[in-house]
C-alpha cells in the first residue's frame, strides 16, 4: 500500500510571496526526490490548479479544489474544508485545511509551517485584516494541527511567548534553504545591465518599516565611509521614494541608491554575487531569506545582532548593534572580507532542501 503525502501548493497557483512560492516548490520537489519506499507526493491546490509547465516533476496526483486561493483562504480560516479528504497533509505555509480530526484512528495528519511572526511582533507594520487573518490561523493551528514547523530555534522560543502551551508543544524546527538550483547565472553581467545597476555595491534588503532596519543599515554604510553605490532589494512597491529618503537622511546621495523590488532567483543571484558586502539589518524573528541567499554566493555579511542571525549565519557574519554597524561594515569591506567569503561558502553547505525534506518525512513518520 502506497502512503501519499499531500502538499498544499497554493503559492504555486496564486503566489502572495516570491519567497514562499520558491520555498513551496523547492520543498515539494525535494519531498518527491527523497520519498521513502512505498511513499509518494501529491498536491492540494486552489483553482485553476498547477500550471501545465509546473516546475515540480514526479507528483502522483493533484487535489484541485473548486475555489480560487482568496476564497479558499477565507474558507479554511473558518474551518470549512470540503473536498480535502483524509491522509497526510503538509503545508509549507500557515495556510492549511485545519479541521477537527482523529490522527490515530483516521490516519489523518496536518502539519503547517510558520516563516515569520510579524502579526505578533510588528502588527503596526501590517494591514489590520492581515494581522487578524494570521492570528485566526494560528488559533486554528493550535487546535487542529498535529505539528507546527518553524525554521529556527529562535523563532520557536519567540513563538512560545505569543502562543498557548498546547501549540508550543507541537513545534518542530526544520530550517529553510535557498531556492533549488540557486547559483550565479552565466549572464550575471548582462542581468545587472538590464536592471540598470552598477558592477559593485553594498547590498541591503527590505522596506521602510522600522523592523527592516534600513535606517540603521544606511547609517552604518555611511559611517564606514563607503563611497560607492548601495542596492536595496525586496523594496515593496511604492516604497522606493521613502527608501531614498532614508538613505539621504544618513548622508548617502540619491544618485548612489538603487531600490529594486522582488527579483527572480537568477536576477537575485546576479545582484548578490556582485555585492562587496551584504548588510542584514532586520530585527524581526523571520527566516532571513536574503542573508541565506548571500551565503550561497559567498558574500561577506554584516548582520544585526539577533538570535535568528546568530543561529542561522553562525560564524559566517560579523554581528553588531545599531551603533556599531559602521565599524562592522568597514571590517567586512577590508580586513575581514576574504575570511567572511570563505566562511559564507562553508556555511552555505548546511542549507539544502533535500535535508529539509528528509526531516519532513521523519516528522510525519513520527506522528
Amino acid at each position: 500500500m502506497t502512503v501519499t503525502l499531500r502538499v498544499v501548493l497554493d503559492q504555486l497557483v496564486t503566489p502572495t510571496s516570491r519567497d514562499l512560492a520558491e520555498a513551496s516548490a523547492s520543498l515539494a520537489q525535494a519531498l518527491v526526490d527523497t520519498a521513502p519506499r512505498g511513499c509518494d507526493v501529491a498536491a492540494i491546490t486552489p483553482s485553476p490548479g498547477l500550471p501545465d509547465d509546473g516546475a515540480i516533476t514526479g507528483l502522483s496526483g493533484e487535489t484541485r479544489l473548486s475555489m480560487r486561493r482568496r476564497e479558499l483562504a477565507a474558507s479554511w480560516q473558518l474551518g470549512v474544508a470540503p473536498g480535502i479528504g483524509r491522509g497526510l497533509i503538509h503545508s509549507p505555509t500557515p495556510l492549511a485545511p485545519l479541521v477537527r480530526h482523529d490522527r490515530v484512528n483516521e490516519t489523518h495528519q496536518i502539519v503547517v509551517t510558520l516563516w515569520d511572526l510579524r502579526a505578533w511582533e510588528t502588527p503596526d507594520e501590517l494591514p489590520k485584516a492581515e494581522v487578524l487573518a494570521a492570528r485566526a490561523l494560528l488559533s486554528r493551528t493550535g487546535k487542529h494541527a498535529d505539528a507546527v514547523v518553524v525554521p529556527s530555534h529562535a523563532m520557536a522560543e519567540r513563538l512560545a511567548g505569543v502562543a498557548k502551551a498546547k501549540l508550543v508543544a507541537k513545534v518542530r524546527v526544520i530550517g529553510g534553504a535557498p531556492v533549488a538550483g540557486f547559483r550565479v547565472p552565466s549572464d550575471a553581467v548582462g542581468r545587472l545591465r538590464a536592471l540598470d545597476l552598477p558592477s559593485s555595491f553594498i547590498a541591503l534588503a527590505g522596506g521602510v518599516a522600522a523592523s527592516d532596519g534600513l535606517a540603521a543599515a544606511f547609517a552604518g554604510v555611511s559611517a564606514a565611509e563607503w563611497g560607492g553605490d548601495v542596492v536595496v532589494l525586496d523594496v515593496p512597491e511604492g516604497d522606493e521614494p521613502a527608501v531614498v529618503d532614508l538613505a539621504s537622511a544618513a548622508g548617502i546621495p540619491e544618485s548612489r541608491v538603487h531600490a529594486r523590488g522582488s527579483l527572480d532567483q537568477w536576477d537575485r543571484a546576479a545582484v548578490l554575487s556582485h555585492a562587496v558586502v551584504y548588510v542584514a539589518a532586520g530585527t524581526r524573528t523571520d527566516w532571513p531569506w536574503r542573508a541565506v541567499d548571500a551565503l550561497a554566493v559567498g558574500v561577506p555579511i554584516v548582520a544585526a545582532d539577533t538570535a535568528v542571525h546568530r543561529e542561522v549565519l553562525a560564524d559566517a557574519a560579523l554581528y553588531a548593534g545599531e551603533e556599531q554597524l559602521g565599524g562592522a561594515v568597514a571590517r567586512a569591506l577590508g580586513e575581514d572580507a576574504e575570511r567572511l567569503r570563505v566562511l559564507a561558502g562553508d556555511r552555505a553547505k548546511g542549507f539544502a532542501w533535500e535535508a529539509c525534506a528528509e526531516r519532513v518525512w521523519a516528522l510525519h513518520a513520527e506522528l
